[in-house]
């Protein structure tokens, strides 16, 4: 895979050289490869949604910010960026305005100038991906349950064609089959058409399912990288600045306080088998 985004010595300060003075983020470097599912958690003030709004170009920090080839560095590229880069916040619902349904995910396309054909296509295939049928097409967003509303305004930005989805606590709010089916339809563009996903979550469950790296920071600086269940292995020092495991993972650390043999785990179908291996070895009188 290639690099998509690539950020070197990274540093912004909020309100420079005044008593408000704040660092947000200090020296962060950060790889993100093509199609991959990152994860960004971090406890509360971390710098988590900062580093998401540099990358989105809505922050301008010091030190190197390359989005998909384009130099954030230079004012030029801002627009081509946002044709590149999806952003969703908490409650993106909030977002939505327009008279009906179509229209509203017909926004962004039409702002890009293109042709009536070609939004049309964007339209219908961005509320195809989020399971709103043509049904809803002509209904007003406020008349959606929460939840299509939600896919409501995700398709809004999925019309826009983006290579790169930018995920701040996509799924504040929704019930947990909101939940599931949001973050089943960001695995379904990840794996299945390539887009890179960046999600900033407290959902540690979340992370362990479905992400293919962890960045954690603290105090606006990387505190640790690298796979879910090499993250999750550590959560003694994940404690100390206040972040939970997993199940999974507070599982195996238990049972190896037990004095059982137990690999690292991190997902509940990893510590269902666990569990088994282990229940079978005592029936046969084996040691676990």
């Amino acid at each position: 895979m290639s690099k998509i985004i690539e950020v070197e010595n990274l540093q912004l300060t909020y309100a420079p050289k005044t008593a408000m003075q704040r660092q947000a983020l200090q020296n962060i470097n950060l790889t993100v490869e093509r199609g991959e599912f990152r994860a960004i958690i971090g406890p509360q003030g971390s710098g988590k949604s900062t580093l998401l709004q540099v990358l989105a170009g809505l922050e301008e920090g010091v030190g190197r910010v390359v989005v998909d080839g384009l130099d954030l560095s230079l004012k030029k590229n801002r627009n081509l960026l946002w044709q590149r880069v999806g952003i969703i916040f908490q409650q993106p619902e909030r977002q939505l305005f327009e008279d009906n349904l179509y229209n509203d995910v017909a926004f962004g396309p039409k702002n890009m100038g293109l042709p009536a054909e070609e939004i049309e296509r964007r339209v219908k295939k961005a509320l195809q991906k989020v399971n709103l049928g043509e049904e809803y097409h002509h209904l007003s967003p406020f008349k959606l349950s929460g939840g299509q509303q939600r896919r409501a305004a995700i398709a809004g930005i999925l019309a826009m064609e983006p290579k790169i989805l930018l995920l701040d606590e996509p799924t504040a709010g929704l019930d947990p089959r909101g939940r599931q089916e949001i973050m089943d339809l960001f695995s379904h563009l990840c794996s299945n058409q390539g887009l890179t996903i960046i999600l900033v979550t407290h959902d540690m469950e979340e992370v362990a399912q479905r992400a293919d790296k962890v960045t954690v920071l603290n105090k606006g600086k990387v505190f640790m990288e690298g796979k879910p269940k090499e993250i999750f292995a550590r959560g003694s020092e994940l404690a100390e600045i206040g972040l939970s495991v997993p199940f999974a993972a507070a599982l195996a650390s238990a049972l190896r306080e037990r004095g059982l043999n137990v690999a690292n785990l991190t997902t509940l179908a990893e510590a269902e088998r666990e569990v088994a291996r282990i229940l079978k070895g005592r029936a046969l009188g084996l040691k676990p």
